[in-house]
């Protein structure tokens, strides 16, 4: 008796639901190979291929693969990043589950790779500001942004593609962009205000502690640094 599917997690969802229909596509640090069986079993892809740089996990993956009857539309393939992965074989990449460092190392040593596939669906779990640089700085268009709140925890994402030649029309980012995202900020993003909320009571909550301490250079540094902080919360905030 075939085993029934499972649910995706909602930050796994949001990002199969970027997938478009019909792609072949990579998952980029795919642990358990969820979000590739789903995708297959729903019948959305043509091929996935399940990419860890661990051994572990790429078990992991090839046992549910396995489990759930995904063998021929899923292959699990061990690889950093996207050293094993050709650009024949994906037109759609996911890259989630990661800190944001993580998805700069991915991108800039795979940029071969990461230039010619058609969308990057990327979910960094920290570093933010300097995933966004990074993309505006490699000419990355910007297609799309949502971001959602998971068990306590926001989970920012966005859907990019290598285009140099639309680069020159992109408008000028401000601090609050690259820190919050722009079109999460155009959009009065609901998930998004929550998080700007919660930023600014702690940033608040940091000044009333360095308020108390001793004032060394140090301290008056930090003091400067959170204040501006701040101001880029608030000015984001609506």
């Amino acid at each position: 008796m075939p085993r029934p599917l499972f649910t995706l997690e909602p930050r796994l969802q949001l990002c199969a639901d970027w997938v478009r229909p019909g792609v072949k596509m990579a998952d980029i640090g795919t642990d358990h190979g969820y979000l590739p069986i789903w995708l297959a079993k729903q019948g959305k892809i043509s091929h996935g291929i399940a990419a860890d740089i661990a051994l572990a996990p790429l078990r992991a993956a090839q046992r549910n693969i396995g489990r759930y009857h995904a063998q021929g539309l899923v292959h699990a393939r061990l690889s950093d990043g996207l050293a094993q992965v050709f650009p024949h074989e994906a037109d759609d990449v996911v890259i989630a589950g990661m800190g944001g460092g993580i998805v700069i190392h991915i991108l800039t040593e795979g940029r071969s790779v990461a230039r010619k596939v058609k969308e990057l669906i990327l979910q960094p779990q920290s570093e933010l500001e300097e995933v966004r640089r990074f993309l505006f700085s490699e000419n990355y268009e910007l297609l799309q942004e949502d971001m959602i709140l998971e068990d306590g925890k926001y989970y920012p994402m966005m859907k990019v593609r290598y285009a140099p030649e639309k680069f020159v029309q992109q408008p000028k980012l401000t601090d609050g962009d690259f820190l919050f995202g722009p079109m999460l900020l155009q959009a009065h993003h609901a998930v998004l205000h929550s998080y700007l909320l919660r930023e600014q009571r702690i940033q608040k909550d940091v000044l009333k502690q360095l308020a108390v301490q001793k004032q060394t250079p140090a301290i008056v540094q930090r003091t400067k640094e959170v204040e501006a902080h701040l101001q880029l919360v608030e000015q984001s905030l609506w």
